[in-house]
């Protein structure tokens, strides 16, 4: 464990391992004729006053940055840019999360009653308001209610887009609009304004409309039809949302490139980012496959089309680990680690065209060799070869690993009487690494601090609108 840093906030503290150094809430349900938020893009009680922020936390650095880079929130590379999040649960939000994490200023805009649904999506916490997904999601951000429902409200969002640089929706196509929060409006409100729009299927074609999930995008995009065995059930890909995780870094990639042209330029403009097209980005020569020869890949269970060995093994001790064998070298490598070097033979499977041929052949010779030995034994053996293998990880299993905790990949962050242990800011950056300021915010804790100090509203004008609940 490293030494801990203050986290921002009164009681907050951050840690890195290793290193020393079910329906929708009110503004989320359709109103008759008003176009529903993208459940795709989607998912009580406001603390008054504004919220503190002590010195940042520092994610754990690369062993060459200096002391002096760690110090100052200030000088990290988006510090000075301003990011509204008006998004629900993790497709946007989460570009938003990382931009925060390299110093932007991200304004969490939620309706006054409910918040983002992700609040009460995931494993529950004693904070009435905040899911473990909801803390380690939307870190670094701060809270800020608005009804935009209400013209009052949207009267004052377009004021705060006058004063931002970034702002990320992810509601389904036509949402936005509906509530008088046009293109046209917003960028006269701010001809610099970098848009990101996250959608299930992005801003145009026939789908534009359709509700859309992460599972969804999984499916359209070509992913979950590859998920499974030979002739069964395709299965789910992972219970993680990918394609949320996907889109947002895609989303994040854009606002860098459209921040960049700003830059140059002094304009802005619209990213416009669909998940299943986030998913599909990363088949790798699927079309290319496909255009050329017709060919549609199938279900392959833990093989590869392209090499074998290339799967999991269970051990003896009832584990798992993963072998890859992509050339005739790494094969030749792997047959010495199981002391049958004749298997490397050219008149064997010394060639992949040869181990191709004789998948099933050569896969069974492998199961069961590792079938024998332990799961250590065997990565002994292979590791000793440079034999590319890994173990097949469990959460359990990570916590332990000595090379997450060298790389302080967890984080853990002392808030509430909380210790909550969420992944560390990645990429790492030797002279300006990212930090974790704070896990996700209660509801409404900046929306004094903005109305007073930056749209300059008296105590009694937010207190008129407090009791409108229009923040």
């Amino acid at each position: 464990m490293s030494q801990s840093a203050e986290a921002g906030g009164s009681g907050r503290k951050r840690r890195s391992r290793g290193h020393d150094g079910d329906g929708l809430p009110p503004h989320l349900a359709a109103a008759e004729g008003e176009p529903e938020p993208d459940p795709a893009a989607a998912g009580a009680g406001e603390a008054a006053g504004p919220s503190g922020a002590a010195e940042p936390g520092i994610n754990a650095p690369p062993p060459e940055a200096s002391p002096e880079t760690l110090r100052a929130g200030e000088r990290l590379p988006l510090a000075g840019i301003r990011v509204i999040d008006v998004g629900t649960f993790l497709a946007g939000p989460y570009a938003a999360s990382i931009l925060a994490e390299f110093g932007a200023e991200v304004l969490k805009v939620e309706h006054p009653i409910a918040g983002d649904p992700m609040r009460r999506f995931g494993t529950p916490t004693k904070r009435h308001d905040a899911t473990l997904a909801w803390l380690s999601e939307a870190r670094n951000k701060k809270s800020v209610t608005i009804d935009l429902r209400q013209q009052r409200g949207v009267e004052l969002f377009i004021r705060l887009v006058g004063k931002s640089d970034v702002l990320i929706e992810n509601f389904r196509p036509g949402t936005m609009e509906s509530w008088g929060l046009t293109w046209d409006v917003l960028s006269e409100a701010n001809p610099g304004l970098v848009m990101l729009r996250v959608s299930g299927y992005g801003q145009t074609g026939p789908y534009r409309r359709r509700p859309g999930f992460s599972h969804i995008a999984h499916a359209i995009g070509g992913l979950s039809y590859l998920a499974g065995f030979p002739g069964e059930t395709p299965v789910v890909p992972g219970t993680a949302p990918l394609g949320d995780y996907i889109s947002s870094l895609y989303g994040a990639i854009g606002v860098m490139l459209a921040l960049r042209h700003k830059e140059k330029t002094g304009k802005g403009q619209v990213i416009d980012v669909g998940i299943y097209e986030s998913v599909f980005r990363l088949m790798d020569e699927l079309a290319a496959a496909y255009g050329l020869f017709g060919t549609v890949r199938e279900r392959e269970g833990a093989g590869s089309f392209v090499a074998v060995p290339h799967g999991h093994f269970r051990t003896q001790d009832d584990k798992w680990i993963a072998i890859a064998c992509t050339t005739d070298k790494m094969f030749e490598r792997l047959s010495e680690a199981m002391e049958r070097p004749e298997l490397a033979s050219h008149t064997l499977y010394g060639e992949q065209r040869k181990r191709l041929a004789a998948r099933n052949e050569v896969n069974k010779i492998v199961i069961e060799w590792v079938g024998s030995l332990s799961r250590d034994e065997v990565l002994r053996r292979c590791l000793d070869k440079e034999v590319p293998i890994g173990k097949l990880n469990s959460i359990a299993d990570i916590f332990e690993d000595e090379h997450f905790k060298a790389r302080g990949n967890i984080a853990e962050v002392e808030e509430d009487g909380m210790r909550v242990s969420i992944p560390s800011v990645i990429p790492m950056l030797s002279a300006t690494p990212g930090r974790i300021t704070n896990l996700g915010p209660p509801l409404g804790n900046a929306t004094y601090e903005v109305m007073r100090e930056l749209l300059n509203l008296s105590a009694q004008e937010i207190a008129a609108l407090r009791q409108h609940k229009i923040v």
